[in-house]
């Protein structure tokens, strides 16, 4: 399992772009980790492996999706922090996850069903107030 420590911002965005370019044309991204850990900034790297405007991406938290298109292919980002495992079926995330393109999850953790090939990582704050490590899991 691969893990990464990220001292500033530009660190996760790369490690983000390692991920995506790993991800194309059509995979699935699970990420879990407290609050302010990184999980968005890493999607901008995702995005930016894509030829997405870095720009565009924002916590989708309230509208819990959004689709992106770029050169390199589609993003759809999912934000679950405001859902509990129940209300996931309810989006239609499983049918969206087939749909080609990368999709990154934020909050992982709240899928209520499997996603086989899934690529998984934890985001947890390192000893310095900027420092994060990134781990890829076998599970969330």
């Amino acid at each position: 399992m691969r893990r990464w420590l990220s001292r500033c911002e530009q660190d996760t965005v790369a490690v983000g772009r390692e991920i995506g370019a790993a991800a194309a044309p059509s995979g699935v991204v699970l990420l879990a980790g407290d609050l302010g850990t990184g999980k968005t900034v890493l999607v901008r790297g995702v995005a930016e492996a894509l030829g997405i405007d870095p720009a565009e991406i924002q916590s989708p938290s309230f509208t819990l999706m959004r689709s992106h298109r770029g050169k390199g292919g589609s993003l759809l980002h999912v934000d679950l922090y405001r859902l509990e495992p129940d209300d996931v079926p309810e989006l239609g995330l499983e049918e969206a996850l087939h749909g080609g393109g990368v999709t990154v999850v934020e909050w992982g953790q709240k899928l209520p069903f499997a996603v086989p090939g899934a690529i998984r990582l934890w985001l947890r704050r390192g000893r310095g107030e900027r420092e994060r490590e990134i781990r890829e899991v076998g599970t969330l």
